[in-house]
């Protein structure tokens, strides 16, 4: 059986003490439904620990906020938002594990629709445990082959047909859209001053539409 699970490279946020975590290792945490509030927060930390960067020169994104909270999210909440993370593939009755590589993100999962639909070869960042190879997924004729270091010989393949990815591709969007169900319940609870705000830039960070009953403006700070 194969499966495909949207995740997140995430770690421990040692000292950080602006919402609860969870004790997570460094690792992928598969983004669903099913975490718990401590996970939401991990992934949300990482999300905004990842775009916590100063505007360039001529970026019209506005001061960074004063207080430790507006001056944490104001990067996730004004940039365009990299994931660090991916589509982890899995073939149980092999063992045979596809994962994206470094300097590929998260907010880029929707071009393998490319593949599914004929559009060739997609490259999914670098492979750093192997020959430094991009991982990449190809279409042949009715079948795809996910190849984790194409130029190793012995290089990990999984093939499925193109309908069972566009299949996984439907699940795994599900996934992303159950963790996004669960952000702004947890944002109402630990951000109430930016909860619509941080929904909306976890939904574009992740390429997914907000719910249609968004307010279109950020919320003020309390």
């Amino acid at each position: 059986m194969i499966s495909m699970r949207p995740v997140l490279e995430v770690h421990h946020p040692e000292g950080f003490s602006l919402w609860p975590t969870s004790h997570e290792p460094t690792g992928l945490l598969v983004l669903d439904g099913r975490l718990t509030p401590e996970q939401v927060g991990t992934a949300v930390h990482r999300l905004a620990e990842l775009n916590d960067v100063d505007p360039e020169p001529g970026e019209e994104r506005g001061p960074r906020p004063a207080d430790p909270l507006g001056a944490f999210l104001h990067g996730l909440l004004t940039v365009d938002p990299y994931v660090t993370g991916g589509l982890y593939v899995t073939d149980s009755a092999t063992g045979t594990v596809f994962e994206p590589g470094c300097c590929y993100g998260l907010e880029e999962w929707r071009e393998w629709h490319q593949v599914a639909d004929g559009g060739g070869v997609v490259w999914f960042g670098h492979d750093p445990w192997t020959t430094g190879e991009a991982p990449r997924a190809a279409r042949l004729g009715r079948l795809v082959r996910l190849t984790q270091a194409p130029d190793d010989p012995d290089s990990p393949v999984i093939e499925l047909p193109v309908d069972e990815l566009r299949r996984l591709l439907a699940g795994a969007e599900r996934d992303l859209c159950d963790f996004l169900g669960l952000v702004r319940p947890w944002a109402e609870r630990q951000l109430p001053g930016h909860a619509a705000a941080v929904t909306r830039a976890i939904a574009r960070a992740l390429e997914l539409e907000p719910a249609a009953d968004e307010p279109a403006t950020e919320e003020p700070a309390p």
